[in-house]
This record gives C-alpha cells, sequence and structure tokens, in this order.
C-alpha cells in the first residue's frame, strides 16, 4: 500500500532544471561577460539601480536575476557581511530567496499582470523601506508583455527609484522594450551556449546522476537544446527516464525519441537530390520517415546540411568545427561539385519548404513534393548561366550572319540623301475636284 501511495514525508521528484540550477554566479555556465562586469560592479559599489537581463528562452535569465538578489542581500555566516559576488547561501536572506518566499524579494510575472493597475500596486510598495533585507529587488519577468501604459506609469519610478530599490527585468523580445526603459537599465545579453559547452554541461550531470549515456547521444541532445540549457537539461531528463537504469543511453535511442534522422542518412539523401534522382530520394525520405524521422526535423536537417556544405565552399576552416571528421569527408566532395548559385537556390526553397511541411495536414506528402521541386531544379541552370548563355549565343549570331543576307548599310560619307517618296494622291470625288469626305 505504501509502496503504491507514498507517504507525504517522501520527497517529489525533482526535474533537472530545478534541481540543477545555478545558486552562485561561478556556477553560471557561458556567461563570462556578466558575471565579470557584475563582479566589478559590487566590489567597488557601483551597483546600478535597474537590471534587463535578456537571451534565448531556457538561457538562465530569470535564475541570473535570484542571484543578483542572493548577492545584494546576502549577510554571511554571521549575518554582518554586504554585498557580495559569492552569497554565503546559508544565511536567512539566501535560504528564503532560493525557496522562493522572501518577502523583500517580489516576483511579478508580466506575461499575466500586464496592466496599468499591476504597476501601480508595485510602485506603491516602493516607497516603503524593506521589511528584513538590505535591499527591496522586484523581479519583472518578460517584461515586454507590459502594456504601453504600464511602462509609462513605471517609468518616472524607474529613473529616480529609493536608494533601497532595485529592478531586475528579464525579456526574450528586447525590441518590445520602449527605448525610455531601456535607457534607464545597464543592460545585459546573456549568450546560447555552443554544442560543446553545453554538452559538457550535460555529461557532468549525468554522471552526478548516475545515469550512462554515450557521448554521440550527449551531442545529439546538445544539438537538438539549440542552445539552451533548459532545454537540454529537459532532453536528457526524458532520455534517462525512457532508457534502462542499467543499460548506456544510445545515440540511437536518443534520435528515436527526437524524431531525428542519422545525420549520414541526411546527407545521403541531400546528395541524392541534387543529383535529380527523384524515384531514389523519395525511397530514401520514405525509409527515414518509416525509422521514426519527423518531416519537419527532416527539412530542417537538409537545411543545416546546405548551410554547413556553403560554409565549407566559401569558410572551410570555420565550418570544420560544426562538422565531424566523418561528415567533413562526406560534405567536402559535395562542396566541390555544388557551386553557390545551385546551394543558395537549394537553401530558399527549403527555407519555404519548412512552412509547408510545418502546415500541411499530410508533412510527409508536403515533404515528398518538397524534395521532387528539389530534385527537378537540381540540374538546371542558374539565371546568371542562362544570361551568359544567351549573351555567348547572340554574339556568336551576329558574327556568323549569312552572306547573301541584305543587312541594311549606313549611307557613305557625302551621299545625297535619298528621296522620301511622294505620298499617293487623295481620290476626289467626280465633278467638284473638292477631296471624298
Amino acid at each position: 500500500m505504501n509502496e503504491l501511495f507514498p507517504t507525504e514525508s517522501a520527497s517529489p521528484y525533482r526535474v533537472l532544471a530545478r534541481k540543477y540550477r545555478p545558486v552562485t554566479f561561478s556556477e553560471l555556465v557561458g556567461q563570462e561577460a556578466l558575471v565579470r562586469t557584475l563582479t566589478n560592479a559590487i566590489k567597488t559599489g557601483r551597483i546600478a539601480h535597474a537590471f534587463v537581463l535578456t537571451g534565448v528562452r531556457g538561457i538562465g535569465k530569470t535564475t541570473t536575476a535570484r542571484i543578483i538578489a542572493r548577492a545584494l542581500n546576502c549577510v554571511g555566516l554571521d549575518g554582518k557581511g554586504g554585498p557580495t559576488i559569492e552569497p554565503c547561501g546559508t544565511c536567512e536572506h539566501c535560504t528564503q530567496i532560493a525557496q522562493d518566499r522572501h518577502v523583500d524579494v517580489i516576483e511579478m510575472d508580466a506575461a499575466s499582470r500586464t496592466g496599468v493597475d499591476d504597476i501601480r500596486d508595485l510602485i506603491e510598495g516602493v516607497q516603503y523601506r524593506p521589511v528584513r533585507a538590505r535591499y527591496k529587488v522586484y523581479i519583472i519577468d518578460e517584461v515586454h508583455m507590459l502594456s504601453k501604459n504600464a511602462f509609462n506609469a513605471l517609468l518616472k519610478t524607474l529613473e529616480e527609484p529609493p536608494e533601497h530599490v532595485k529592478f531586475v527585468f528579464a525579456t526574450t523580445e528586447i525590441r518590445k522594450v520602449p527605448i525610455t526603459v531601456l535607457s534607464r537599465c545597464q543592460r545585459f545579453d546573456l549568450r546560447r551556449l555552443d554544442r560543446e559547452q553545453l554538452a559538457t554541461h550535460l555529461a557532468g550531470i549525468a554522471a552526478k546522476e548516475n545515469a550512462k549515456i554515450a557521448p554521440d547521444a550527449i551531442a545529439l541532445l546538445a544539438r537538438a537544446a539549440d542552445g539552451s540549457v533548459r532545454d537540454g537539461l529537459s532532453l536528457l531528463d526524458r532520455a534517462i527516464a525512457e532508457a534502462d537504469p542499467a543499460a548506456e543511453i544510445s545515440a540511437e535511442q536518443v534520435r528515436q525519441m527526437l524524431g531525428l534522422a542519422d545525420r549520414t542518412q541526411t546527407l545521403d539523401l541531400f546528395e541524392i537530390v541534387m543529383k535529380g534522382a527523384v524515384a531514389e530520394a523519395l525511397a530514401q525520405a520514405r525509409e527515414l520517415y518509416r525509422a521514426g524521422a519527423d518531416p519537419l526535423t527532416l527539412v530542417q536537417d537538409l537545411l543545416e546540411v546546405t548551410h554547413n556544405v556553403t560554409r565549407l565552399k566559401l569558410v572551410a576552416d570555420q565550418a570544420s568545427a560544426d562538422l565531424s571528421a566523418s561528415e567533413m569527408q562526406r560534405a567536402k566532395p559535395l562542396a566541390g561539385k555544388l557551386s553557390v548559385p545551385v546551394l543558395s537556390r537549394a537553401w530558399q526553397m527549403l527555407l519555404k519548404g519548412v512552412n509547408e511541411v510545418q502546415f500541411a495536414p499530410q508533412p510527409m506528402n508536403a515533404l515528398e513534393m518538397l524534395l521532387v521541386r528539389l530534385a527537378y531544379v537540381a540540374d538546371l541552370p542558374t539565371p546568371g548561366e542562362i544570361v551568359a548563355r544567351l549573351q555567348s549565343e547572340g554574339g556568336a549570331a551576329g558574327a556568323a550572319a549569312p552572306s547573301g543576307s541584305a543587312a541594311p548599310r549606313a549611307p557613305a560619307a557625302g551621299a545625297a540623301p535619298v528621296a522620301a517618296p511622294a505620298p499617293a494622291a487623295v481620290p476626289r470625288s467626280p465633278g467638284n475636284g473638292a477631296p471624298r469626305a
């Protein structure tokens, strides 16, 4: 009975994204510029009154805001410390902020509280001093969702806040935040993690969880996360849950979980399409679909192959970092055979095909029609080649004119001009000689 219905004392499972959320600046991955700036600001006492953190989803904006709140309010083990770049994590302020229950750290979700009345409530609370902490910190997540009137109501307080108040804004859409707000804040752009950094981070967390996972599988997870730490941890959590705890998680298991095709098979499909082999391309796509590949993901993989081959053709040194040795060996011949105009045309067609496959009632049918179009235009000349061919054919035709042709010639110098033919006589009506109407 207890196994089926655990007692309330049993701690619930926490997902990896929450379990391994950074609590200090040193634990933030890939944000060296932000950590360096805030470290110098706290050491010298040049702490801004408002910060705005921007970046892609799952990169650590809200986490960084909470770390800033802890750093400003930490009092140390003896209770006498000041703002520090390394919060102790054990004082009452650090503990309560980490548990999201500190009375002086107010978090507000602008996506659900967008109106001017919500900001007025916030402004009314700004004038009161902190209850227990050193600073009253307002964290507004997704700040770009505030209405225009709400932003205007916030401007004056944001420009001249009380000395005991700090604002920390987080947003994924920095362009939607009015410039009047941005000019009053210190802005930090949290960078997207590259695949190697994210793969190393995921491998370390997998080791802490005693999960066996192959390096190729970790690389697939880092690639699918697209620079987002939270997305990577969520995918790792899912991979651990789906696999046998005693066995190693393989790349094939992760590929099936994500609906991905093997990179080698994607290169095969790209090469077949660019040769114009329609039947073979359709058969290859159907085989990948039966193996579990998602049609939309397959189009995105073909886009990535096109991009990598183009970069390999133009800047080989920079492209080598994104390709494995086997992929490099396969992509080099393609880069040598395909011209930049052909690759650009394939890119444009695949880019348009993303929407077609995404919104089609039958995504696989849309993918097949896209492959048919790509295969049929693969060996067609580009517009530049057509113009050059027409120009060369026109020049050859003019040089090889027939000998008996009566081509008009320019009159010789000094020759008398040829008189124009006289106009035809107007017929006259019989009798009076007047012209006929």
